[in-house]
């Protein structure tokens, strides 16, 4: 009888992209719980998920597939690796993790991931290596096959969301201000209660308005965007406490608008007085527009200043409206007069009001903060 010598032993491990790994930890500190569910061994299922920071201990498919939902429910949060599977143990993960109220993409690249890839929230499939089945029950398409290109699209779709809300809100401000300014007009007799006219609204609107709506449109990601917790389902998009700041600002505009007319009213002539009016209100715009990029750090920090292209915007609506007051065509057109150097500071002083009230709320925000309790990292789910 012949015997068999053992001459080598060879193991092969198919590495972890470095990416991927971040990625996982990244998606940790946006609140995205990552979870593993894979056909090859509990054992090695389990090892890459370690490897790669995925938290929650591994379990079989016959073990999970044993599990009551009732039992499943219970268990769901400390699960992080389901080995061994079928493709109903990946349906009916997905279906757990939503009714456990989790927003859910499910990641595949073959047949049997189409059930799974069709009733996750965001199926997203793979684009070289994806079957034309998984591509056609998906949403969304890597065309790099890369987990990193999700955390990256929603960074992206976060800081898009983020500069909306800034638009948005530098809008309602405004636009409360406005109602509110000719409001205040005529319940006091400001300015015979038309305290501006129609080519100084359209100025206000088209020229001072527009390229700093243009600048938040546009405006760099603002810092820690993917540390914030997931918005809740349903959600409005601006909530109760964003809607009494919005008129807590608007009141603002509104009495420092008035007030400025009062003051070239009672100081100098009508025409000064509109004029300061329109100055006041603009300048008011143009802190608006600042103080919407941050709802809660502040101002005074070097890191808040707008990148060259958005500081330009901005420069470009402050000189329109230092032009509408000096150059003498405007004038004729927007019925402006030319504003002394003391005038200026009284508009511009007045208008610095809403910064302080916005940073006094913005302080009182970070210290609300501070004292609340941490939120659970696993506050939404990626399968």
């Amino acid at each position: 009888m012949r015997r068999a010598t053992l001459l080598a032993l060879v193991g092969i491990v198919d590495p972890q992209r470095k990416e991927a790994k971040d990625a996982i930890a990244r998606c940790r500190e946006a609140g995205i719980r990552a979870r593993m569910i894979t056909g090859d061994h509990a054992t090695t299922a389990g090892a890459i998920g370690a490897e790669l920071g995925i938290q929650g201990r591994a379990i079989t498919g016959a073990e999970f597939a044993a599990m009551s939902d009732e039992e499943l429910l219970e268990q769901l949060g400390d699960i992080g690796v389901i080995a061994r599977v079928a493709p109903e143990d990946k349906v009916r993960l997905v279906r757990m993790l939503q009714q456990s109220e989790h927003i859910v993409a499910m990641t595949g690249d073959g047949v049997n991931d189409a059930p799974a890839l069709k009733a996750a929230n965001i199926g997203v499939a793979m684009g070289i290596t994806g079957t034309e089945v998984s591509k056609e029950a998906a949403v969304m398409i890597l065309t790099d096959d890369n987990f990193a290109t999700i955390v990256g699209a929603v960074e992206y779709g976060r800081g898009l969301y983020d500069n909306l809300l800034k638009y948005l809100r530098f809008q309602m401000s405004t636009l409360i201000a406005y109602i509110a300014i000719f409001i205040g007009a005529g319940i006091f007799d400001i300015a015979g209660g038309i305290p501006l006219n129609p080519l100084q609204i359209l100025w206000i609107n088209f020229v001072i308005d527009v390229p700093i709506a243009i600048a938040l449109g546009f405006d760099e990601p603002t810092g820690g965007l993917m540390e914030r917790s997931p918005r809740p389902v349903g959600a409005p998009v601006l909530s109760s406490a964003d809607w009494v700041r919005l008129c807590v600002q608007g009141l603002v505009m509104t009495v420092g608008t008035l007030v400025a007319y009062r003051i070239g009213e009672a100081n100098f002539d009508p025409a000064v007085a509109s004029t300061m009016l329109l100055t006041t209100l603009s300048l008011f715009h143009l802190a608006a527009g600042l103080l919407a990029r941050d709802q809660v750090g502040t101002i005074f920090r070097r890191d808040f200043v707008p990148g060259a292209t958005q500081l330009r915007r901005y420069g470009f609506a402050l000189a329109a409206m230092i032009l509408v007051t000096e150059i003498g065509f405007l004038q004729q057109i927007f019925s402006t007069v030319d504003l002394t150097l003391a005038q200026w500071g009284i508009c511009l002083g007045i208008a610095l009001s809403l910064v302080v009230v916005e940073e006094l709320i913005k302080l009182f925000v970070r210290r609300r903060r501070l004292t609340a309790a941490p939120v659970d990292p696993g506050a939404r789910a990626v399968a």
